[in-house]
């Protein structure tokens, strides 16, 4: 069950910052807490009820929130741009202060969609990490994202989108033109996470649709390629989001990775 959503402030780049979150199945009491890592236009509100669908099929707790600069967390200021290591910056110094301000001790899984799951892997390539689930994470930049993102700036400009986004943002042009300029500034196209990687420790599963508009299947292979106890899940007639193009491809997916997992700690 879903608590409502609320803040709790984090000291970040020497100032306070409110991070939106949600608790589900809080009353679980001692099982597995699973954090969510949204998207590059994502919420606490933008993943709907796939969190709370996947906790219950998981049977375990679950942490949603919002970066700074989406949702109900504190804006992006209008002259702050990101620089190229904002994922980075992410995953050591938000995440941790925000795991730290909730007093959550434990391991934690991740569960991260496109931005969120290089997030997660970041996370945790440096910091104790259960497991992680990654949907459609990006490792590298390709032209098939750069294209997208910029067909998304011509849409955001011109039809609808801004308003639409609007319904799931406090500062709507905080969460969009913080993640588009950055993804469309000719200083990004070099970023990559390969280096990071081969650090990774814990049980992963990549999963990407084959008809991701966002990226290619060279993306998850990359991580096996540098992680190679990944398992890989690649899914047909499924595109960027495939909590909400194959919602139950995925859960199967993802419970099937969960509890062999957690068997196999359990009999070490």
């Amino acid at each position: 069950m879903a608590q409502a959503s609320s803040c709790v402030d984090i000291d970040w780049q020497g100032r306070p910052v409110r991070i939106e979150h949600q608790w589900l199945n809080a009353h679980f009491g001692d099982a597995p807490l699973v954090v969510f890592l949204h998207e590059g236009l994502g919420s606490v509100a933008m993943w709907r009820d796939y969190p709370q669908q996947l906790c219950d099929a998981l049977g375990v707790r679950g942490l949603v929130y919002s970066r700074p600069g989406y949702g109900q967390s504190t804006p992006r200021d209008a002259d702050e741009h990101w620089a190229p290591n904002f994922m980075h910056r992410q995953a050591h110094e938000v995440l941790p202060a925000l795991l730290q301000a909730l007093d959550v001790r434990e391991a934690p899984w991740l569960f991260g969609h496109s931005d969120g799951g290089s997030i997660a892997l970041l996370f945790a390539s440096r910091l104790p990490t259960a497991g992680v689930m990654v949907m459609a994470p990006h490792i590298m930049v390709e032209d098939v994202s750069v294209k997208s993102i910029a067909l998304a700036k011509e849409a955001y400009e011109n039809t609808e989108l801004r308003q639409r986004l609007a319904r799931y943002h406090s500062d709507v042009d905080s969460a969009f033109w913080g993640w588009n300029r950055i993804w469309l500034a000719p200083e990004f196209r070099s970023w990559s996470i390969d280096n990071e990687l081969a650090t990774i420790t814990c049980p992963v599963l990549a999963i990407q649709g084959l008809n991701d508009e966002y990226g290619t299947l060279a993306q998850i292979r990359h991580i096996q390629h540098h992680v190679p106890h990944t398992q890989l899940l690649e899914i047909e007639s499924c595109g960027h989001s495939p909590h909400r193009d194959q919602p139950q491809a995925l859960t199967d997916a993802c419970v099937q990775f969960f509890k062999t997992q957690v068997s196999t700690t359990a009999h070490l």
